[in-house]
């Protein structure tokens, strides 16, 4: 893949024209499509819909059917070209901003568009790329732009962490004093422009300066001296070029995104902040400026920064998350300035209850003023599922609870028309008979599920008997496993056939025989590639599963599922959340068939695999009707069944994933204690009834867990495997700061997210590291996820080199 900027467009006959006012193509700047809009027209020769009060923070860049997924995976592959990747990509963004034009939303955003991730967007429009990727200087094309995102066959690619509290991962900018900022994307003033020359203004969207900076980390070498916000002063030169761009372009508005204000930031952080866009404010003269907040409450003193700034025209709040700010709202809120108001959940796919809305706007305009008030979404629409339209398997009540991306538009629009004065009293009446109609269904309530929560709960804090050095002794004599013994963590690439023979057993064109058969096969296969390579604890590839949640969710009552529900997690990685609509029991067992089959195939240990509860609520969408710790403990008395029956069924190992326990961690310091404590304690409901010498592993993905080692101790798994490679050995920090940790565990020994294989002398020197504050009796060797996303051809390198540097260590071991 050359620089973008060296790219040629194919002659004007296969390709749309170009305005000649945009730059050459190159990663800012995609060939477009343009059409005549029909609507109504504005001055300047722009055109847009009724223009009511409405706004949307975001939208999903996926598409309603994947399309951005296959075309960046088509590009990677080397299958298209340049041309391919970026009409898809202009397709989608026509798409987005004609929907939201003639749905009537006044302000729309652009440059939520991406091709990865916006955090790492915003890392090239400043430059700021780490040395090892090789750029100097000029505009970043797609080179350089997927391999901080992907890495390349020399370099690792950049640490990828979560989003605040959701499951969308962005890739963490790498910041030092050395590094040398300079406007390296026009990508947010060519969008504009794309979307100008399609007849629709919209509001560039840029991630704020303080919420890049807080959520970088210092690079290597200088992690635990560097202050990130000592560089506010070399960013804020690039933001006034683009913003003097945009300006030059027509654009009358911008949004920076500051959700790093909803967190527990100190009196000097608030005064970076001020301060930054105090600096600003010439360059944001002849601009309307927004800038919006999402995920959470707004703490007071973040408020008061905030609502101080004299060159904002509007402030944007989540008030579905954010309720106390409402309150804040109410006590005061600066006279003259738009309150864009997130009513609408940009986070669930429930349909809004308009009525209870327009009643929240109402007491807004008692205090802001009707005029002053924009109604919108409390976040970006990119945490939800894209299009109802396109659903087929949902049932005509449920899917009448639902709103997706496309109808939440629709939504924000309908609230505006009403808070205006023009109430489509037919919609609003069709919503509150929906809303009326899932309150009283009788799929959502199981007394006795219920009961049985309430009863569980009453007996004990569900510890498991002994402590864990007694249980892993006990589970040593059984398993017999060498130092440093290694694993897996469950699933194994997912080829073509495999999803072809699970979609030909779903639609009824394979019989039950041939698809056991079939899955039989796939087992045998992956069995037989682990015990060649000399892996410890097996598993058995996960073939018959689509998804580590839905999996689980279709063999669990109050779950339902989409055909085309799906939500972007990281670049091209996407998945489909279950919906749970009720309370929540397992009817039968789910996995013990296969796991029971697998394990004859061998004689090493076969790990059960199941997810966890609280896993399983944050990677779903949760019924808003009851608290979630209410519902996750529903789910942990299910798994915990099926524990029990893996046990019976003779499976010595049994991991149960929780993937996601950290990022369901408030945002608010204060929240923390509540959450962790019903959060572990239903990890330890699944479990605490098995013997001794039945081993329990748990797994956690990309998150930082330093804060919260203490609660991942509390867990009580005898062996916890853990992201670590990518993070630079980040995890490692904690152990050398003296916590003890008694149980296994298994920090990941590479990435799983590259397509990059390590040398065994690079994963040994890894291994070299853990050891230096782990005792090798409770280290394992692992990768960092699972496996499902990847190419046998690099499965098979990686995982061969990752038992040879086990070995080479243990030779090492043994010696001294």
């Amino acid at each position: 893949m050359g620089q973008l900027a060296l790219q040629r467009l194919p002659p004007l006959a296969s390709v749309p024209k170009r305005p000649p006012s945009l730059p050459p193509p190159s990663l800012a700047s995609p060939s477009l499509a343009c059409a005549t809009v029909s609507r109504r027209p504005l001055r300047n020769g722009l055109y847009i819909a009724r223009a009511m009060s409405s706004h949307i923070v975001g939208y999903p860049r996926i598409g309603p059917k994947r399309e951005l997924k296959f075309a960046l995976e088509s590009f990677w592959d080397g299958k298209t070209g340049v041309d391919e990747l970026q009409n898809v990509a202009a397709d989608l963004r026509k798409s987005i901003w004609k929907h939201m034009a003639d749905a009537g939303i006044k302000y729309i955003p652009s440059n939520t568009f991406s091709y990865y991730d916006q955090m790492l967007d915003t890392t090239a429009m400043l430059g700021a790329v780490p040395s090892r990727y090789g750029w100097e200087s000029g505009e970043i094309g797609f080179d350089v732009y997927f391999s901080m995102a992907r890495g390349n066959a020399s370099v690792p690619a950049m640490e990828m962490t979560k989003w605040f509290d959701t499951n969308y991962h962005y890739i963490v900018p790498e910041l030092g004093p050395d590094v040398k900022f300079s406007y390296a994307s026009h990508k947010a003033v060519a969008e504009f422009k794309e979307a100008k020359a399609l007849g629709i203004d919209t509001v560039p969207v840029l991630i704020g300066p303080m919420t890049y900076l807080l959520l970088s980390k210092p690079a290597k070498g200088v992690e635990n001296s560097f202050c990130l916000l000592s560089l506010i002063d070399k960013i804020l030169p690039i933001y006034k070029e683009v913003l003097a761009d945009l300006k030059s372009a027509g654009a009358r508005w911008i949004q920076f995104d500051e959700p790093i204000l909803v967190m527990d930031l100190d009196t000097s952080q608030l005064q970076a902040f001020s301060d930054a866009y105090a600096h600003m404010e010439s360059s944001l003269a002849g601009l309307n400026v927004l800038i919006a907040t999402y995920f959470a409450d707004v703490p007071a003193e973040a408020y008061k920064t905030l609502t101080s700034l004299k060159c904002v025209t509007g402030f944007g709040f989540d008030l579905v998350r954010g309720l106390e700010t409402l309150e804040l709202i109410k006590v005061g809120f600066p006279r003259g300035k738009l309150l864009f108001a997130g009513v609408v959940d940009g986070r669930n796919i429930w349909a809004n209850d308009l009525s209870a809305s327009l009643k929240t706007l109402q007491a807004l305009e008692d205090i802001v003023g009707k005029e002053k008030v924009v109604v919108s979404t409390s976040c970006s629409l990119l945490h939800t599922a894209v299009d109802l339209v396109n659903e087929i398997k949902l049932d005509k009540e449920l899917k009448s609870w639902l709103a997706f991306a496309a109808q939440k538009v629709v939504e924000v629009n309908a609230l505006a028309k009403s808070f205006s004065g023009v109430k489509d009293e037919a919609l609003f009446a069709s919503n509150s008979m929906r809303q009326a109609s899932r309150r009283s269904s009788p799929r959502v309530t199981n007394v006795s599920v219920q009961q049985d929560v309430a009863a569980a709960l009453k007996k004990s804090d569900h510890r498991r008997s002994t402590v864990v050095s007694v249980r892993l002794q006990a589970q040593q004599k059984k398993l017999n496993l060498p130092a440093l013994p290694t694993t897996t963590i469950g699933s194994f690439p997912q080829t073509a056939d495999i999803r072809r023979i699970r979609r030909e057993f779903k639609a009824k064109k394979m019989s039950e025989i041939d698809y056991v058969q079939a899955m039989k096969e796939e087992f045998e296969k992956v069995v037989k590639l682990q015990e060649e390579l000399g892996i410890d604890v097996l598993v058995h590839g996960e073939a018959e599963r689509n998804d580590m949640v839905e999996y689980f969710g279709e063999q669990l009552s109050g779950f339902a599922f989409t055909s085309n529900g799906w939500v972007q997690s990281y670049g091209s990685r996407c998945v489909k959340p279950p919906i749970i609509y009720g309370d929540v029991t397992r009817p039968k067992a789910m996995t013990v068939f296969w796991s029971s089959m697998a394990q004859k195939m061998t004689k090493r240990p076969m790990k059960g695999m199941l997810t966890g509860p609280v896993t399983i609520l944050n990677w779903s969408f949760v019924r808003n009707d009851q608290p979630r710790h209410e519902t996750c403990f529903q789910i942990a008395l299910a798994i915990k069944d099926e524990v029990q029956d893996l046990e019976q069924a003779g499976i010595t190992v049994i991991q149960i994933d929780e993937a996601a326990l950290r990022e369901g961690l408030p945002l608010r310091r204060s929240e923390h204690e509540f959450y962790l404590d019903w959060a572990v304690h239903a990890f330890r409901i699944t479990n605490f009834c098995v013997q001794d010498t039945t081993q329990i592993h748990t797994h956690m993905c990309y998150s930082n867990f330093n804060d919260i080692i203490h609660s991942i101790i509390n867990m009580d798994a005898d062996v916890i495997t853990i992201e670590n490679s990518r993070s630079d050995e980040k995890l490692l920090s904690v152990f050398r700061e003296g916590v003890k940790y008694g149980a296994g565990i298994g920090p990941g020994v590479y990435d799983i997210h590259s397509p990059r294989i390590p040398s065994a002398e690079e994963i040994a020197e890894r291994i070299n590291k853990m050891l230096a504050v782990l005792e090798s009796k409770v280290l394992w060797v692992n990768p960092d996820c699972g496996l499902k996303t990847r190419k046998y051809s690099e499965v098979k390198s990686a995982l061969s080199n990752m038992v040879a540097a086990a070995k080479l260590i243990r030779a090492q071991l043994s010696k001294s």
